[in-house]
């Protein structure tokens, strides 16, 4: 666990509250014990973690087999349906299930639910044990396995284009414009009492356990919350007049919206990024759960994804079949200190329950966000591939997969994460540290993406340290700099600044910067910026723009025997070749004088032509030309034409069109800025030299940043290697911007 991890939230003023307990509670038990093959699912005693927390038990319930599925979710699923049958079927409601199964085969009633997994399986399940149809909606991106598990039980599944709070709209509407019934352990709207039969349900497990206790007192339970049902029925059950019971809930890092909820003191819905707990991958608290946690529920705990692997493996060792919602409430209870445990009362003689709400399945292996340090993160930021996918023989992944760690890394120490993606794939993240007041802010800004791996010699992806220095692609270009910026961001929240500061990693630099372009349409902005390029710790204030222009050189298509009908389009291109030049030289021997050099224009491709026995019709050119503070592509592309009007005027049949296709302006900040003083200063009293300012050849999102009026310079730590076949960032450089991106955000926003 990080040391700047977020703090569990305690709500001791819960204490006096209890619940009112409901018939229907009695009523779902009964119904359960009749179902075929009932038995009440084992409480475990897992000794050696009671020892490890130092209380006097710790109980697991395992629910990995209920009723031959992986989950407690069959208890709500089942009971929900049979009372939604039974009301719509005009039944009482201790009719037994043949009953019901006669009834509704006749009535062409088809079940409909949205799921991460289980509860879709369990509804499946019971349409299956009744007879009936059940169609499934699932959330984009669910594992195969899932899916084909739900199929297993005679589901039809539809997959979302969205995430699960889209699932459920979906399954909502399709069973009102089927006559379906939905089944659903979330209310929302006027859909609640299915919703609420789907609790009573969950408390079946609840008895058991008061049960197996025997006479016994859990003092402490910690609940899995999700959408907040399951967590509902706990608080329903234990904390009733007379109970001491304390309960807390866990979610995922990344999909806190119970925790969010009880911060802002509202339901809240949140936007999540995907989480191996996929049934905990909600974004919006249940609307009839909502009230009772509000005043029931005695703490908030949320835990990464590799903390709930971890301690999911832990549970399996003690032989319970385990999946990562059941391991999170064991991750839970590891992330209580002393101090926590002393608030809640937890010491020798204490009894703590752990529902472990699946069992084992397949997930893909998270990664660590514990990483404070900004070396061992650059070195995990190096081994997820985010090659650009524009560029390359071979198109890389993109963004995604290092957006959603950074998305992890930063809801892990509770800072404020949002995902910016208007274009699909290609996301960029924005962290917020918020100040106290009405300080300055400041934005420190780089891209998450790579070049491609082709080319590279050894292991792209291999993160390794040798003599000092930092091996992979994107080590120097430049990861190095977003964990420098990562950490910076993180050390700055616990300064309790008056302004803010923002982490924005953003999407596509090697490309096009759309990442940057789209945070800024976003609506993100900054009083001043750094941009933490690779600068080999100069601070830079001045870099070259580019303009990207076409060429066409036109002829006459023809046979290649008709010389007198064809006229050779490539053939003409090498007049402006030759002119092109020539005019190269001259430009790098007009402006000797300027602090980033002179200009330069060269041409990047050129294609023409269709076969061997043909004239060819056109030949196109693509020219890029560098410029300095003040030139504009209306400059540069005036320049061009001037030199291809020449050429028509003095070749026969010469012909073309010239375009701009693509631009991005220079940058400079002026020396005696304000900023550029303070940051000078404040970099040269760490080094114990004068910071002199530099000016590069390169282009980097700084020129964007200055153009919404965001004061912007260049600082960041050693490397080399850039695009090359071997790339690395020297290891103690990236401490130091580290150190002085902190000490930056603590003068800059004080």
């Amino acid at each position: 666990m990080s040391s700047l991890a977020r703090k569990p939230l305690f709500r001791p003023h819960v204490e006096s509250w209890h619940s009112t307990p409901t018939k229907s509670v009695d009523d779902a038990f009964r119904f359960h014990q009749s179902l075929p093959d009932y038995k009440p699912t084992p409480l475990v005693s897992l000794a050696s973690v009671a020892k490890e927390i130092g209380v006097r038990a710790v109980y697991i319930k395992d629910e990995s087999s209920r009723f031959g599925l992986p989950s407690f979710k069959v208890l709500g699923a089942s009971w929900g349906t049979y009372r939604a049958l039974a009301e719509k079927l005009n039944l009482p409601v201790d009719a037994d299930l043949d009953t019901v199964r006669q009834a509704a085969s006749t009535q062409g009633i088809k079940l409909y639910a949205a799921t991460d997994g289980n509860h879709g399986r369990a509804v499946a399940w019971m349409g299956k044990l009744l007879g009936l149809p059940s169609v499934i909606m699932v959330p984009a991106g669910m594992h195969q396995s899932t899916i084909s598990l739900i199929e297993s039980e005679g589901a039809d599944v539809i997959v979302s284009h969205g995430d699960y709070d889209q699932a459920v709209q979906e399954a909502y509407t399709a069973a009102n414009s089927e006559g379906g019934i939905l089944i659903q352990d979330f209310a929302f709207g006027d859909y609640q009492e299915v919703a609420q039969w789907i609790v009573d349900g969950y408390q079946t497990m609840m008895q058991e356990t008061q049960d197996q206790l025997q006479g016994d007192k859990a003092d402490l339970v910690i609940v899995p919350a999700g959408v907040g049902s399951f967590a509902q029925s706990a608080v329903s059950h234990f904390r009733q007049p007379g109970s001491s019971t304390k309960v807390l809930t866990v979610e995922p890092d990344t999909a806190a919206c119970l925790r969010k909820s009880f911060e802002s003191g509202k339901l809240t819905a949140i936007s999540t990024t995907p989480t191996i707990m996929a049934g905990l991958d909600c974004g919006t608290p249940s609307s009839i759960s909502w009230p009772m946690l509000r005043e029931g529920v005695w703490g908030s705990i949320t835990v990464s994804d590799f903390e709930a692997h971890v301690a999911t493996d832990d549970i399996q060792s003690f032989g319970v079949s385990a999946g990562p919602c059941g391991g999170s409430t064991l991750a839970a209870l590891r992330r209580l200190c002393s101090s926590d445990k002393t608030k809640l009362g937890l010491d020798h003689n204490s009894v703590v329950v752990l529902p472990c709400t699946e069992g084992m399945r397949e997930y893909t292996l998270p990664l660590d966000v514990a990483i404070d340090d900004p070396i061992k993160l650059t070195q995990q930021l190096v081994q997820i591939n985010s090659a650009n996918p524009g560029m390359g023989s071979i198109p890389g992944p993109g963004e995604t997969e290092l957006a959603r760690y950074i998305a992890a890394w930063l809801e892990h120490r509770d800072i404020e994460a949002h995902w910016v993606e208007p274009t699909k794939g290609r996301p960029s993240i924005v962290g917020v540290s918020r100040g106290t007041g009405k300080g300055k802010s400041l934005m420190f800004n780089g891209h998450i993406d790579t070049v491609t791996l082709g080319g590279y010699e050894g292991d792209p992806l291999s993160g390794e340290i040798k003599d000092g220095k930092i091996y992979g692609r994107g080590a120097a270009d430049m990861k190095c700099g977003i964990a420098a910026s990562m950490v910076a961001l993180a050390k700055s929240k616990q300064l309790r600044l008056a302004g803010d500061v923002i982490f924005a990693g953003v999407a596509d630099e090697e490309n096009l910067s759309i990442g940057t372009e789209d945070i800024l349409k976003a609506g993100w902005r900054a009083d001043a910026a750094i941009v933490c390029e690779p600068t080999n710790l100069s601070l830079v204030n001045t870099h070259k723009g580019f303009v990207w222009l076409e060429v066409d050189i036109h002829g006459v298509a023809a046979h290649g025997s008709r010389a007198d009908l064809g006229i050779d389009a490539i053939t003409k291109a090498g007049h402006f070749l030759v002119a092109l030049d020539r005019h190269s030289d001259e430009l790098r021997k007009s402006r000797d004088d300027s602090s980033v050099g002179p200009p330069t224009i060269h041409a990047s491709m050129i294609k023409g032509g269709e076969e061997a026995s043909s004239y060819p019709a056109i030949c196109t050119l693509t020219i890029e030309r560098r410029t300095l503070p003040g030139e504009t592509s209306t400059l540069v592309e005036q320049e061009l034409r001037n030199i291809l009007d020449k050429i028509k005027g003095s070749v026969k049949d010469f012909n073309f069109d010239i375009r701009v296709t693509f631009e991005r302006p220079s940058f400079e900040l002026p020396r005696d800025h304000p900023f550029c003083n303070m940051v000078s200063n404040i970099l040269g009293q760490s080094s114990g030299e004068k910071k002199e300012f530099e000016a590069v050849p390169y282009w980097t999102d700084c020129a964007l940043l200055a153009e919404k009026g965001i004061s912007t310079l260049l600082w960041g730590p050693v490397g080399d290697g850039l695009h090359g076949k071997e790339e690395w960032a020297g290891a103690e450089s990236v401490n130091v911007v580290t150190a002085g991106l902190t000490s930056i955000a603590e003068e800059f926003c004080k």
